[in-house]
Formats: C-alpha cells, structure tokens, sequence
C-alpha cells in the first residue's frame, strides 16, 4: 500500500458508510424508478453493514460498499477513491473492450481506441486482442484497471495470428475535474470521410459547461463547411458523456430552437414540478459574464436540478437533412441524449448498436478519507417523456461490428454509415 493510499480505522470505515446512507436517502433519484421505495435497500444496507466495515482489506471494504450501491438499480453510482488505481480501460486508456470467443476461449477485444488517448499512443489498434496486463492473464468478465500515472505492460495478439507483441501503455496523471478519477480523452477529431462528406468524432462533452467543447466545435463545422460538406457522419461510439457542451452538438442539428428534454430532481418528483414550468437553458454562456450569468441563475436562485435544455438556433447548415449519427454500447450518457434527440425528431439517421442506456445526471460527494460517492440526483427523460435510462438508444439501422474485419484494418459500421448518409437528401425539421 502506498503513502497516499487511505488507511482506515473501525471509526473511519462506520462514518464513510454512514454518510453514504445519508446522502442517499436524501438526494438519490432513479428515473427509471421514480417512486422507489429504499426501505428495502436501507435495511440491505444496515444488514452487511457490519460485514462491509470489518473487511479485511481496503479492496474488500470498497467492494463490499460498491455491491451495496448496486442495489439501488441506477447508473451513474460508484464509491471510489481519489487516488484513482483501478480505472476501467475506457476512462484510463480511452479505449473499449468486448469479450469475444478466440480459439476457444474468451478474451477481451480492443475498440474505440480514442485519437491520442494513452492505448492510441502505445500503439493498439481496433481488433487486438489482450491476453494479459502486468503479467496477469485479462479474461472476461473481469476487465483489467488502470492506475493515473501508472505504466502497464500490455501483450497483445491479432485476431487471425497466432503471434503476441507487448506494448507499454502510460497513463497521465491527470485526472477529470468534477469527474470520476479519469483520463479526459481528446473531444473532438474531425475529417473528410469523402467528397462533400464531413465526418466528426466526439468521444466526450468536456467541462461542466462545455465552453471549451462548443467553440472547437464552432472550429470543426466551420472547417468542413470551407471543404463544401454538404453531408455529415458524427461518430458518438465510445462516448463517454459528460457536460452541457452536448448542447451545441444538439443544436447544430437542426437551424431553429427545439426543446431537447428535461432533467427533474428527487424534489421536483416530490413536487409533482411540471416540465413547462421548469426553468430553461437555451445557450452555452459565450464568456465570463455569461457564466456568471448562469451560476447566479442555477445555484443562488434555482438550486436545482430540474431544468430544460432546448436548441440555441444556430441556423441552417448545409448540412442538415443529411446527418448520420453513430452510437454503440460504449456510448454514455449525454452521447445517448444526442441521439435521442435526433432520433425523436427525426435530424438524423442512427447506425451501429443500442447505447447504453446510462442517462442520470450525476454529482460527486466526498464522504471522508479521499473517499468520494458519486450517485444520480436528476432523472433525464426527452421532451416527449421517454425514459433512456436501462433502455438506451436503438439504432435506425442496425450494424454490429465486425472485429475480424476490424482486425483487417475495416470498420464495417463506418462503412454503413458512408453508404446511408451518401442516400440522404431532404431538409430537416426545426
């Protein structure tokens, strides 16, 4: 265990559970379960409570905290620690894995590996194959984890040979603000797919406000729209969500102002507050006096959660009418309320696979020792009502991936894309 590691006492480990207990009865909100009742998981909790707290390791302590919070049915819920040692591949390395059948056995397959991520830097590729991480064989279900700052030794292999090659992937220490510990991929990636065809990778909305995000974006469309695209391919696989910066995505979507949907606090539900009355956010704040604008909106004078994001009327693009969206299951959060947006209102085509269905607006709590609980306080639902949460997102056209041909340097889901956005040709609505 290192210096920087949490060395907890008895004490430590009953005042860390019970603040968990606490925020939770008081702030914890499920939208797919608006009236949940916690008595159930409250006496779950008090039951294990004395197993959890007499764990004899830090790892089975947090684990033994973690299983309980699963009980509550929601994404967006995890107890973890700041000093971030065990992060999944898509939040450290900025890449995806799926389990897959190889000669046999089963073993995790790379994709989604994010432009200048650390597994982009180290040199995987969509379609290796990882056999082992520091030494230790990496098997689904259990997917290897990653430490900030740390250096990991990965062995790779192809999906066709029967050769390995060992590759050191070095993770930054540099973790998200207002996040889970977690390396913040590189936003956005933009390029011609073909003549008069834009394509744009979004692999996360950075910043809690996302005004960072909204003017390289503002770049990136105006850098296709001099290369006369008149068609769009937005690739939204491996998302992994974040800020309000989806909202300038969304608006590029459509000319016009469009209500995209609501998000409604345990209080608001209570309340029985209703979506008209909600108060609205209609553009991303251009500078400093508009961000203050919006602070002194949102946490002096509505000190909640409940509010409605609607388009900022950008106007017409050349572009609209003729929009190919992109999603799997590695897309999180506000990827997925993109594309329910666009699918509700018809702005786009959507290829690939279902999303994840992880759409709750989530808050970080410190609970003690470098302890943090990050748990969902806003349910999210479109304008028309739907819930995305544990449903995800279908596609209009469904394309799973092809990790042979992934292996072979094809991504078969792009090339669905290409050939549906090259057959599109109307005006959008908005």
């Amino acid at each position: 265990m290192s210096g920087t590691e949490p060395i907890l006492t008895r004490e430590d480990r009953v005042a860390i559970a019970g603040k968990i207990k606490s925020l939770v009865l008081e702030k914890h909100v499920n939208v797919a379960n608006p009236t949940q009742d916690y008595g159930p998981w409250s006496r779950e909790f008090d039951r294990r409570l004395d197993k959890v707290v007499a764990a004899p390791s830090r790892d089975a302590f947090e684990n033994g905290l973690g299983s309980i919070l699963q009980g509550l049915g929601s994404s967006h819920t995890a107890f973890y620690h700041k000093v971030g040692d065990r992060i999944p591949p898509q939040h450290a390395i900025n890449a995806s894995l799926r389990p897959m059948e190889i000669n046999g056995g089963r073993r995790w397959v790379f994709l989604n590996i994010i432009e200048d991520g650390p597994a982009h830097r180290a040199g995987v590729k969509a379609g290796d194959v990882l056999y082992s991480c520091d030494g230790k064989p990496a098997e689904p279900p259990n997917s290897p984890r990653f430490q900030l700052g740390g250096t990991h030794e990965l062995e790779l292999g192809e999906i066709e040979g029967s050769g390995t090659r060992s590759v050191r992937v070095e993770v930054p220490n540099r973790a998200a603000k207002d996040r889970p510990p977690m390396i913040e991929p590189k936003s956005i990636a933009y390029d011609l797919a073909a003549p008069g065809i834009g394509m744009i990778r979004v692999a996360s909305f950075p910043g809690a406000v996302g005004l960072n995000f909204a003017r390289a974006l503002d770049s990136a469309i105006a850098a296709l729209a001099r290369k006369s695209c008149s068609r769009l391919i937005i690739d939204l696989r491996g998302n992994l969500g974040g800020g309000l910066g989806s909202l300038r995505l969304m608006s590029y979507l459509c000319p016009g102002k469009l209500p995209i949907g609501y998000s409604m606090s345990r209080t608001g539900i209570k309340r029985g507050w209703s979506k008209e009355r909600l108060p609205r956010i209609g553009r991303i704040p251009a500078g400093k006096l508009g961000l203050l604008g919006m602070a002194l909106r949102f946490k002096v004078l509505h000190r909640d959660r409940s509010m409605v994001l609607e388009t900022e009327g950008l106007g017409k693009q050349a572009f609209h009418g003729r929009i190919v969206i992109l999603i799997d299951e590695f897309s999180h959060s506000a990827a997925e309320m993109v594309a329910a947006f666009a699918k509700e209102h018809g702005l786009a085509v959507l290829v690939g696979n279902r999303t994840a269905g992880e759409v709750l607006g989530g808050a970080n709590f410190r609970v003690g020792k470098g302890y943090y609980l990050r748990m969902p306080i806003a349910g999210w639902h479109t304008w028309q009502g739907h819930c995305i949460e544990g449903a995800g997102v279908t596609p209009d056209v469904a394309v799973d991936v092809d990790l042979v041909a992934m292996g072979r340097g094809r991504d078969v889901q792009f090339e669905r894309a290409l050939d549906t956005v090259a057959t599109l040709g109307g005006d959008s609505t908005g």
